[in-house]
């Protein structure tokens, strides 16, 4: 099926292979990596590489959203991602998104360069990130999230996790629409581990073929999360196959992005599964 994600003067056509997302968290406090990228130029220096392995948009974020994370206010976050927004903006030619529940630093962002939001709060009421969105035609991650960071993870429930996600894409779509954002420049994420048991994660991960019925490019993080050491008894740093498969079968299931830590892994695993598809169809 032809689709086009519009990121303000980016254009991507789809099919076509998958996208890799490089995470980029300039934060102290990240489950994953965080401090290890924390000055701009390790971070500029960091994404840079994964440019080089292969990574073809670059996801910059200044507040870690792991499970009872300390919010951050808008001034420091604005201090950590700007300058290296600024900075990327100059040497790279990937596309650069701001992982952000904040309008003050979307808009920022916006301004430094970025062409994409990567909104894990899109369950919000206010319509405030949604029109700064509009008003430049940038790309939209739509991520589902039940509750946020501080309270996700306690005792999350749903009566039938696929339904109420199709639910919450048919309910954003009709209001991001009435903002003025148009229908391409939305991609969509099932929100992995974000207000998800180990159960509910493998039931989305099972269904994501179901999400093709909006005809919208899927967005997957599944890279180095909980879920997966909670399933495997694996720390951090071991989750790397786990993700991998992930991937694999995401891309399978249709999902055209994954955003993940291990951009040179990531990318081997997806062309290598896109030659067995393309030989096999």
């Amino acid at each position: 099926m032809r689709m086009i994600w519009h990121a303000r003067q980016h254009k991507f056509v789809f099919p076509r292979p998958a996208l890799v997302v490089g995470v980029l968290n300039v934060t102290p406090d990240s489950f994953s990596d965080g401090g290890k990228y924390f000055s701009p130029e390790m971070a500029v220096e960091h994404a840079i590489e994964m440019v080089e392995q292969g990574a073809d948009l670059l996801d910059v974020g200044g507040e870690s959203t792991r499970p009872n994370a300390t919010p951050v206010d808008e001034r420091e976050e604005l201090r950590r991602v700007i300058p290296v927004l600024e900075k990327l903006a100059g040497r790279v030619k990937a596309p650069l998104s701001i992982d952000t529940q904040k309008p003050g630093v979307a808009r920022a962002a916006l301004q430094a360069g970025a062409s994409i939001v990567n909104d894990i709060a899109a369950n919000r009421e206010s319509d405030e990130m949604w029109r700064i969105v509009a008003d430049v035609g940038a790309g939209y991650v739509c991520m589902h999230m039940q509750g946020t960071p501080q309270t996700m993870q306690s005792n999350p429930f749903y009566a039938d996790v696929v339904k109420d996600v199709d639910a919450f894409f048919t309910d954003r779509l009709a209001r991001l629409a009435g903002t003025g954002i148009a229908a391409d420049q939305v991609v969509l994420d099932v929100g992995i581990g974000f207000g998800k048991t180990v159960e509910h994660n493998l039931t989305l991960l099972g269904a994501l073929g179901h999400f093709a019925k909006f005809d919208r490019p899927l967005f997957l993080g599944v890279s180095r999360k909980s879920f997966i050491g909670k399933l495997l008894g694996s720390d951090v740093a071991e989750r790397l196959p786990a993700a991998l498969a992930c991937a694999c079968w995401a891309l399978k299931a249709g999902v055209q992005i994954i955003r993940t830590h291990d951009v040179a892994a990531t990318t081997q695993a997806l062309r290598m599964t896109e030659a067995i598809l393309a030989q096999n169809k």
